[in-house]
């Protein structure tokens, strides 16, 4: 008996040292979306045992149609998110001091694809029009663009009439929408699987007409920022991820199995995520987990020379909305 009791107060204190350990180098991480070739670098660097080299245990919390990431880490569910810039500046703005601590994504995907059987090829077409746009602070890149094109988006036949559209395509398919929005990574190779070809296709993209915007980078609060352990946890998180993401670029086929195995909803088979990690692979190109200052200040540039005043993104210059004391010790 006095042996049981020694060995069950021993795994007891093991337990305990354990949960110690845990705590003090955990990482929540909320995705802006579900699991998908979109964050493979996050899942590989979990399955590869990047994060765990790094002394750290990293949940990571796929999103959904009804998650804002800004809300999740505003409410104390995460230490850091992934989000677009656009709804990370709006929500500092709005009162939820988020700071950018890395910049995963250099490139950005988005898309406003088209119909030409219903009458667009170019902006000029726009007018009349009801274009399909996704909300969650995914719809600021095009208020800003409608802004700068002069186009009203409360309809008419001077102005654009907008669809709240969900994350599907079936509006542009189904003809409910001359033009929807996608990513280059997803929808868009949805919409040609769907049956309609390039060639019936006018697709812009943001970053060619001038309101390319900064997508994935990783956000924190920050207020956590002046701890100085939380500071050194991120750098081994951001450290860990873009090892993974550097892994994800070299073998994109195993980094498509690994996002299938965490994907729970099994929506997409295995050949959608090869093509969406082979499309995320070239906006990760090129990026260090950096932010580049200069194209920090073009997605606040375009923001403010393009206010809308049906549904603005920022109405003056951020201050302290990014740091580079993560990246720094990289």
């Amino acid at each position: 008996m006095k042996k049981l009791a020694i060995a069950a107060l021993a795994g007891a204190l093991s337990l305990a040292g354990a949960e110690g350990v845990t705590a003090q180098d955990s990482v929540v991480l909320q995705l802006k979306w579900v699991a998908q070739g979109q964050f493979a670098g996050y899942y590989v660097a979990q399955a590869k045992g990047f994060y765990e080299e790094e002394g750290l245990n990293v949940e990571i919390k796929p999103g959904g149609p009804d998650i804002a990431p800004e809300q999740v880490i505003a409410g104390g569910g995460a230490d850091v998110i992934t989000t677009w810039m656009a709804a990370g500046l709006a929500a500092r703005e709005r009162g939820v001091p988020l700071v950018n601590i890395a910049q995963p994504f250099k490139n950005s995907g988005l898309l406003l694809t088209c119909r030409k059987d219903m009458g667009v090829e170019t902006t000029e077409d726009f007018p009349g029009k009801t274009l399909g746009v996704w909300f969650f602070g995914n719809e600021y890149p095009f208020y800003a663009w409608m802004a700068k094109l002069g186009y009203s988006t409360e309809g008419g036949a001077d102005g654009v009439e907008v669809l709240k559209q969900a994350f599907n395509v079936d509006p542009l398919i189904q003809g409910q929408a001359a033009c929807i929005s996608t990513m280059t990574y997803n929808e868009y190779g949805q919409v040609l699987r769907a049956g309609l070809s390039e060639d019936e296709l006018t697709v812009f993209n943001y970053r060619d007409e001038g309101v390319g915007m900064l997508e994935d980078g990783l956000y924190v609060l920050e207020e956590n920022l002046d701890d100085p352990a939380f500071v050194d946890k991120m750098t081994r998180f951001v450290r860990a991820s873009m090892k993974g993401w550097a892994y994800t670029a070299e073998n994109p086929e195993e980094a498509a199995q690994i996002v299938l195995d965490n994907d729970m909803t099994g929506a997409m088979m295995l050949e959608d995520q090869v093509y969406q990690v082979g499309e995320i692979n070239k906006l990760v190109d090129g990026s260090t987990g950096a932010l580049d200052p200069a194209d920090y200040q073009q997605t606040v540039d375009t923001l403010l020379s393009a206010v809308s005043p049906d549904n603005p993104a920022i109405t003056k210059e951020p201050e302290g909305a990014f740091t580079t004391v993560v990246t720094d010790g990289l």
